[in-house]
């Protein structure tokens, strides 16, 4: 116990010698993850009044739960800690009846890609790929073909078919109201009686919604089911809301419990995530406008980009130019050590494509130094 003491002591001694130093300015365009919480949110933080979520008590999380509902045109909301839980509670949730359900996501979707494979590990449901094409839509006639209904024993039975808006690995795209509402129909009238629902990983829901100058309300009316993430673009430090009926959120409530996703006195991020909801949604379009003004700058530097440059929201992927000298390994070092650029890279097969996220913590004059930077390394 000495021992300890002993060690703690020295600990907090030497916390008392370090001292923060002034460092360079860093660009960090790796994920809108990035954020840093305002000044505003951490004072909504500070005032927040509390109560234990799992008991359904904390008022600033109920408040925060029935905005987004009215948001997006659903009865009822859940506040989970991430997207990645807010999807796989959406999942267990419409699949909750279903033992032997099967889900269709995209083959490039999040849900599919970087989730863990938790529809099928915590889930336990099985999933039906489908290509994406460049505008992150599926073929109808695609789809038709992957609905399994309950009338054979050899195949698990579709009960959910899931979207992603805005699509990541597909350059932020945006999905249309029409588009989804094709899809709604489908589940809901072309193969009515069947039970099957619709899901939207809408981790970047509301740049979409900004993009198409369109209300979230109205461009989720066919789906069944959102996620939206209130860490990404909106800047909040943590946490997603699922929205949808009643008795859905009701079964996404268990499912949150079941994956240990139920919080106590959780308003104190809730209040920021209401804050992010209040005051940094139509600022997302900026957001858009630096992206669109980085695709347009490096398109015209010889860099390649998907859909011919065409950016509809904060994600812009590149390749480097056929005459480059660099190596696509070397970029993003660089790229930090001479101008304090973070980038990502390695997507796509053989990792040729780098990626660049927009958001509130990057303004004009960093996209101008990250066009500097690379395009002077990639000469």
């Amino acid at each position: 116990m000495r021992n300890i003491r002993n060690i703690c002591r020295r600990l907090h001694a030497a916390a008392r010698t370090i001292q923060i130093k002034p460092t360079r300015r860093i660009i960090d365009l790796r994920s809108d993850t990035v954020t840093q919480p305002t000044e505003a949110m951490l004072h909504a933080a500070t005032q927040a009044i509390t109560g234990d979520d799992v008991m359904g008590e904390d008022p600033t999380v109920n408040a925060l739960e029935v905005y987004a509902a009215d948001m997006f045109g659903k009865e009822r909301a859940l506040f989970v800690p991430t997207g990645t839980m807010g999807n796989l509670c959406a999942i267990m949730a419409h699949c909750h009846y279903n033992k032997s359900a099967e889900i269709i996501v995209g083959k490039k979707s999040h849900i599919n890609l970087y989730e863990g494979g938790g529809y099928a590990n915590i889930a336990g449901v099985s999933c039906k790929q489908v290509e994406e094409d460049e505008n992150a839509m599926f073929s109808m006639q695609d789809l038709r073909d992957a609905i399994h209904l309950d009338n054979d024993d050899h195949y698990a039975k579709t009960t959910l078919i899931c979207l992603e808006n805005t699509h990541n690995m597909l350059g932020g795209v945006c999905l249309p109201p029409s588009y989804i509402d094709s899809i709604g129909k489908l589940a809901h009238d072309e193969w009515k009686g069947h039970g099957i629902s619709v899901h939207i990983d809408g981790a970047r829901v509301l740049n979409a919604a900004v993009a198409l100058d369109v209300p979230p309300s109205f461009l989720c009316a066919g789906a069944d089911s959102v996620s939206i993430c209130l860490s990404k673009g909106l800047g909040s430090p943590l946490g997603s809301i699922l929205v949808g009926n009643t008795e859905f959120i009701r079964l996404a409530r268990r499912a949150r419990k079941r994956v240990g996703g139920g919080m106590r006195q959780v308003g104190v991020v809730a209040s920021m995530g209401m804050h992010a909801l209040l005051n940094h949604v139509e600022r997302l379009a900026e957001d858009h406008d630096r992206a669109q003004r980085l695709a347009k700058a490096l398109q015209n530097e010889g860099f390649w980009l998907p859909r011919n440059g065409k950016v509809d929201t904060n994600v812009v992927f590149f390749a480097l130019p056929e005459n480059c000298k660099l190596k696509k390994e070397e970029l993003p070092p660089l790229l930090y050590e001479q101008y304090g650029v973070k980038i990502s890279g390695g997507y796509s097969s053989g990792g040729k494509l780098f990626r660049l996220v927009t958001h509130m913590d990057v303004d004009d004059d960093d996209i101008d130094l990250t066009i500097k930077g690379i395009t002077s390394l990639c000469k």
